[in-house]
This record gives structure tokens, C-alpha cells and sequence, in this order.
């Protein structure tokens, strides 16, 4: 005879155990229970409310990336929803396009020209190798060349994607300096790519090093990089602001859950990489 069990108080129902090595979940209104599930979450929420008790700075850290990558994934929705109605942001195209024209003269576009072209696939992959192939080597780890891979794989993924979904055309050629491109224009994959490789070289040496001054360069350095990566696209005609200003959020959205996982593997596994700060060697004077 089947008898029931009280379970947890969250699910509010019973379960109807029908025999001795099948119970059979049923609540109230005799529709199958989701206890099992509800045990399950409740578990896991009661771990994560432990984590945060016992690794506070951890979990503001994490909570932080995650909000930043929710935060950057909405921005891009609302960018894309500008382009496609034609309005918000997407009405700073032109203007940005006209005073980008503006300041154009021969040894500008020469000097962008040659700039943006680091930020193409060859030039961005080889540069990306060898940062993180120095690293690995430099460190006798592993975590640089495994990330950077999961990085501009998750980025180059994007810009694919993204450019045959929406498939938008570049800004006229007669605006454009040559060499010209053909490829469709949202999102500036120059710009995402800038983004999530010079970002994840600025992380891993911020979370290798404690020199708060060598922190402080690193990651100006890349932000102005990247920053002036989006910029040329647009100098050069290449480019509609919105296409580089989606692509900035992308690419920090995407860095922001890579770090995420970097971090939480760091937590499980107890491998961190920082140089712990050493002591110098005080010898006693002799008598």
C-alpha cells in the first residue's frame, strides 16, 4: 500500500512512493512532483550561500563578472535593435562617418591604415600566439594558451555569426580608404578581436602579478589598444560606429564569462597563478 512522505517545504506536496526501489513523485493535483529538482536546487543554493560565507572577495569578484557580462549582453541587444529600426545609437553613423572624413590626410590614413591591420585575423592570430606561447612558457603553465584559445575561438564565433545574421553593409566606398572590404559590417571584428585578446593579456598578468604600478600599465595599455583599434575602423570608413560600439560589448561580455570560468576553476581546483610576494633575506650582522 502506497504511503506518503512529507518533503521539503519549498515544493510544498507529497510523494506517493509506489514501491520499494521506484518512488513515484506526485504532488497535489496529481500531476508528477518536482522535488527531486527542488532538493537538488535547494542543495546547490545552500553551497553557494556557504562559498560566499567563507570566500566573500570571491564571490563579489564573480557576482561582478557576471553582472558585467548580463550588463554587456543587454547593450548589445539595444544596439542591434538601434540598427535594425534605424534609430538611437544608429543615428550617430553618419555624423561619426562625416567627421571621421574630416580629419583624414595622406599620412593619417597611412598611419591608421597601417595600425588597423594588426587587427586583422592573421596579424591578431599571430600576435595572440605568441603573447600566450611566451607566457606559458615563461610561467610552465598551461592556463594562458587554454584560454586564449577558448577566448578568440568564442570571439571569431561571434563576428561569423553575427555578420551573416544580420548582414549590413559597410559604410559607402566612397568614404573608404583603401584596401577596401566586402565582408558584411556588424559587428567590427577587428574591434571584438582587439578586445578579448588584449583584454585576457591584461587579466592574466593582473592576476599573475602583484606590482600595482605594472597592473596599472597593463591594463591601460590594452584598453587604449583596443579603444583605438575600434576607433581606426571607423577613421578609415570600414566601419559604422554602432558596428565597433557592439563589438566593445561583445568582447567584453565574452571576457568577462572566460575570466568567470577561470576564476571558479582557480576556486575548485585551489591552482592559482599569482607570484606569491617574496621577503627579502635579512642576515644578522655579526658580532
Amino acid at each position: 500500500m502506497a504511503r506518503a512522505i512529507p518533503v521539503l517545504p519549498l515544493v510544498g506536496s507529497t510523494i506517493t512512493v509506489s514501491g520499494p526501489d521506484k518512488p513515484t513523485p506526485v504532488g497535489d493535483d496529481g500531476r508528477v512532483s518536482r522535488a527531486p529538482v527542488s532538493r537538488a536546487l535547494a542543495a546547490r543554493m545552500a553551497r553557494v550561500q556557504q562559498f560566499a560565507g567563507t570566500n566573500p572577495a570571491a564571490a563579489a569578484t564573480i557576482t561582478a563578472l557576471l553582472g558585467l557580462a548580463a550588463l554587456m549582453a543587454a547593450i548589445s541587444a539595444a544596439i542591434y535593435d538601434a540598427v535594425t529600426e534605424e534609430d538611437g545609437a544608429a543615428l550617430l553613423d553618419r555624423p561619426a562617418l562625416d567627421l571621421a572624413v574630416s580629419l583624414r590626410t595622406p599620412a593619417r590614413d597611412a598611419a591608421v591604415t597601417a595600425f588597423t591591420e594588426l587587427g586583422g585575423t592573421p596579424w591578431m592570430a599571430l600576435i595572440a600566439t605568441v603573447i600566450t606561447i611566451g607566457l606559458a612558457v615563461t610561467w610552465r603553465v598551461w592556463a594562458p594558451i587554454t584560454l586564449m584559445a577558448l577566448a578568440t575561438g568564442g570571439s571569431l564565433l561571434m563576428t561569423t555569426v553575427g555578420k551573416a545574421v544580420v548582414g549590413r553593409t559597410r559604410p559607402p566606398e566612397i568614404f573608404a580608404v583603401p584596401p577596401l572590404e566586402n565582408s558584411a559590417s556588424f559587428p567590427s571584428g577587428h574591434s571584438l578581436n582587439a578586445v578579448v585578446v588584449a583584454g585576457l593579456v591584461a587579466y592574466l598578468v593582473v592576476e599573475r602579478y602583484r606590482a600595482a604600478l605594472l597592473r596599472i600599465g597593463v591594463v591601460v595599455v590594452a584598453g587604449g589598444f583596443a579603444v583605438a583599434m575600434g576607433l581606426s575602423r571607423v577613421f578609415l570608413g570600414h566601419h559604422w560606429l554602432t558596428d565597433v560600439l557592439v563589438a566593445w560589448a561583445l568582447g567584453l561580455g565574452w571576457l568577462a564569462l572566460v575570466v568567470t570560468g577561470h576564476r571558479v576553476w582557480i576556486l575548485r581546483t585551489g591552482r592559482g597563478v599569482v607570484v606569491p610576494e617574496v621577503e627579502p633575506e635579512v642576515t644578522a650582522a655579526a658580532d
